[in-house]
């Protein structure tokens, strides 16, 4: 990223329009408390109104779609993150994601599965985009989603 590149301008370059949102539902995208930590509800494979990469992980899924769907996941999280707070700029870093992958009984990958969703944070956030995290397989997932991730980030005081 140079240094006139905003992290919206860096995450459209990345193939993920800033501007493209998801259906809104009864929840709210992202609650900020104390100490500007800003809680961002899970978000799935939505592309616009199109719900994408559906099914279980790796038999209707493959592995290779499933990180991208966790790219997609993410690149949600963050449009998201930008409606309710302005800018991603306005981000200091991101803390922790959580990804849960709808997976197949004997299926193991789950982490491998959610360095979609790290790689494209780390891409958009440099330094300030690594964090911790949990991967988890899930039984089932909202609408038959492949994946869900959600985040807690820090915002600038």
């Amino acid at each position: 990223m140079n240094s006139d590149e905003t992290r919206e301008s860096l995450l459209e370059r990345l193939g993920y329009p800033i501007e493209r949102t998801t259906p809104e539902g009864s929840l709210v995208d992202a609650v900020v408390e104390d100490h500007g930590v800003l809680y961002a509800s899970g978000q799935v494979t939505f592309d616009g109104d199109e719900l994408k990469y559906v099914g279980k992980v790796p038999s209707e899924v493959s592995a290779e779609e499933a990180i991208k769907a966790a790219e997609l996941c993410a690149a949600n999280v963050l449009r998201a993150v930008r409606s309710h707070v302005g800018s991603l700029d306005e981000i200091e870093r991101v803390v922790r994601i959580t990804g849960y992958v709808n997976s197949d009984a004997d299926f193991t990958q789950q982490h491998l599965i959610i360095n979609g969703a790290s790689e494209l944070v780390r891409q958009v956030f440099g330094e300030a985009g690594r964090h911790a995290r949990t991967a988890l397989g899930m039984a089932q997932l909202p609408l038959g989603a492949s994946v869900e991730v959600e985040m807690i980030l820090r915002r600038r005081a």
